[in-house]
């Protein structure tokens, strides 16, 4: 009986390493498609994103690409950008509060396109990188749970949207109704809680931007073929 006893523990350690397996986190890039697009500028006319923040509702066949798919934390964003040429840039930042700067903001949003900020990371000067695909580490990352945007924010404008696409293609402003034309207006969200109506649809076109999320851990078990007795 005291050599059971003595055993058991044992036998029970060695079937718990069996069982055991590390944790997973997955690691995706949210907003991510097989289509490349390139912003507009230097082009004539040179489009930009101008003070607001947005996400992008649709591109082609695929629907709500920056809605996150797993809870996790979004630890770096990418933005592509054109090269405005000097007298565009200048015009930009004349007209739209100073150089082009942008960040990313995450949204709890609703059925009637409202969006609410749960997270949001710094905002960057992206002049240094026109014409080029970029990507900013977060210092902090962002808590996100399943079913929440990740979007653009941009105080001043940035050269980061591609046009002339197919009328399948959209994304969605925070500006309300009546105010759609108005791209000078600034309604990005720049605070934590803050509540804007994203009311304002943009066909044809896109923002060109992803997001990293890395997902929370989840624990893998395999069965292990030996038996508690067959340890002993």
């Amino acid at each position: 009986m005291i050599r059971r006893f003595r055993h058991a523990p044992v036998a029970a350690f060695a079937l718990g390493l069996a069982l055991a397996a590390p944790a997973r986190a997955d690691v995706i890039e949210v907003g991510h498609t097989q289509t490349d697009t390139t912003p507009s500028c230097p082009a004539s006319p040179c489009q930009a994103v101008s003070r607001t923040t947005g996400f992008q509702v649709r591109m082609g066949e695929e629907r709500d690409t920056f809605i996150v798919p797993q809870p996790g934390r979004i630890v770096a964003w990418t933005i592509t950008l054109g090269t405005p040429d000097e007298q565009q840039t200048s015009f930009f930042e004349e007209n739209l509060g100073g150089p082009a700067r942008a960040g990313i903001t995450v949204l709890r949003t609703d059925k009637r396109n409202f969006g609410r900020v749960v997270g949001r990371s710094g905002v960057r000067n992206l002049k240094p990188y026109f014409g080029t695909r970029v990507q900013f580490a977060l210092d902090q990352s962002i808590p996100v749970e399943a079913g929440y945007r990740v979007a653009l924010t941009v105080p001043t404008w940035a050269p980061a949207l591609a046009v002339g696409l197919g009328a399948d293609t959209s994304w969605r402003a925070s500006r309300g109704k009546g105010d759609c034309e108005d791209t000078s207006a600034q309604t990005a969200q720049l605070q934590d809680n803050q509540l804007a109506q994203y009311f304002c649809l943009y066909r044809t076109a896109r923002l060109t931007y992803t997001a990293t999320l890395i997902t929370n851990p989840k624990k893998t078990t395999t069965k292990s073929k030996k038996s508690a007795r067959d340890s002993r």
